[in-house]
């Protein structure tokens, strides 16, 4: 590995044959460049997609009413019916394996015209009627202000929590909107916060930044829903799983409801932790595929090479009998021959994974310029494109491994070259 006179000779006999030398190394090139940009898009993908919902309760699931679909104890199918106050009470008692239970109410028949109103300023937003433990599913920041608490939903107080773009329309930059009035629907509440989702690619029911949260029981009354539950969100206790809850929880809905067992459709749901399930499943699938293609073609590019060392073998018969015959040992030869591929393989490996982590480099900077000029509220689906150690470590591994492969064969055939016949050879 050291002998000074055999990279000499690997020296020089890539310089004689300089484009032979660079399109031997093209192959491998190209392939580690392809596996760098293909992993590190993969994982901009999903640190794109998972940056969305980071906080959000993965082992949460939600559940609301549809019309029924199967007519059942004097019921016609196409029934409208709702989940109720009872309900929540009943699926607290029966399943205690729930940590987290909080029912909602989404005022669709609120959001009519200008419904929000302070002073001058008048603009439509979504109002929702919420529980302080939805909190836990849906982490949130406050930039201004508290949350719903509990005393806000035992005396039905009249007050609300205001999403960012609602802020920015009803209140003055830097404007302080904590014990400001707004009027709702023709009913005054008090502003005590300003609210900032840690989840913004999660919308559960209407766009977060453009929403009013009151407490659940104040919306009740105020805008007379009774005992009306619309849905409702809940998280499983550790190690126990959602669906199993879920499939728990319907039966004592329908049964409530007087809903038949075989209605699947009567009852929706979102399952988060399912959800997350096959988004893994889905992204270890296009790792898996990266990889496939990856290795293929770094497999064709040492195709390439083995090929190429093999006329050069070819080309050093009469070299390689003279050494032979002066009493040069096999292993020399072999030594020699796996030296310049594994030599060609690494440096255009190396070229490769650094132009690759340049590329992914200068596609990060230019998603985050974008980003910044983009408005605040746009989703994102792509960030952060990177390849980490583990992959550069695969990749010298890998380059090592096709190097010896690549000029394993010429090596051999080398070694079974006879010295007389070398001699001989033209």
């Amino acid at each position: 590995m050291f002998d000074l006179d055999r990279w000499q000779e690997i020296f020089n006999a890539i310089k004689q044959n300089k484009f032979r030398s660079i399109l031997t190394a093209f192959g491998v090139f190209w392939a580690i460049f392809m596996l760098v940009v293909m992993t590190g898009s993969g994982n901009g993908l999903i640190n794109g997609v998972t940056h969305g919902f980071k906080d959000f309760a993965t082992n949460s699931a939600f559940m609301w009413a549809n019309r029924t679909t199967v007519a059942y104890q004097g019921y016609d199918r196409g029934r409208q019916w709702n989940l109720t106050n009872a309900d929540m009470q009943t699926i607290t008692e029966e399943v205690p394996e729930i940590d987290v239970l909080s029912p909602r109410l989404q005022g669709w028949n609120l959001r009519e015209g200008q419904n929000v109103v302070r002073g001058e300023r008048a603009a439509a937003f979504n109002v929702m009627g919420d529980y302080p433990q939805y909190r836990k599913i849906d982490p949130c920041t406050m930039p201004w202000g508290r949350y719903i608490n509990k005393e806000d939903i035992d005396l039905k107080r009249k007050v609300c929590i205001i999403g960012e773009k609602v802020y920015e329309v009803m209140f003055d930059e830097g404007e302080d909107p904590v014990g400001i009035n707004i009027r709702i629907n023709g009913v005054y509440f008090m502003v005590v916060g300003v609210f900032k989702s840690n989840n913004p690619n999660i919308n559960i029911g209407s766009n977060k930044k453009e929403t009013i949260y009151l407490p659940f029981t104040t919306m009740q009354q105020s805008f007379n829903y009774g005992d009306q539950v619309h849905f409702f969100g809940f998280t499983a206790k550790p190690g126990v799983n959602v669906q199993g809850l879920v499939d728990r929880i319907k039966p004592i809905v329908r049964k409530q409801h007087k809903i038949s067992p075989e209605d699947e459709e009567a009852i929706g749901g979102f399952n988060v932790q399912s959800e997350l399930q096959t988004m893994e499943y889905t992204f270890l699938g296009i790792n898996i595929l990266i990889w496939v293609v990856g290795i293929g073609t770094l497999i064709a590019g040492a195709v390439g090479v083995s090929n190429i060392m093999l006329v050069v073998v070819k080309e050093r018969t009469k070299e390689i009998g003279i050494q032979r015959a002066i009493g040069a040992r096999p292993a020399l030869i072999v030594g020699q021959i796996l030296t310049e591929s594994v030599f060609l393989t690494t440096v255009a490996g190396f070229l490769g994974l650094a132009m690759g982590t340049l590329v992914l480099h200068l596609t990060d900077m230019a998603i985050t310029a974008a980003q910044a000029q983009a408005p605040p509220d746009e989703m994102t689906f792509f960030m952060n494109p990177e390849v980490g150690l583990p992959l550069a470590i695969s990749a010298l591994i890998m380059l090592i491994l096709v190097g010896l492969f690549a000029g394993f064969i010429p090596a051999m055939k080398a070694v079974k070259i006879k010295p007389i016949e070398a001699l001989h050879h033209e």
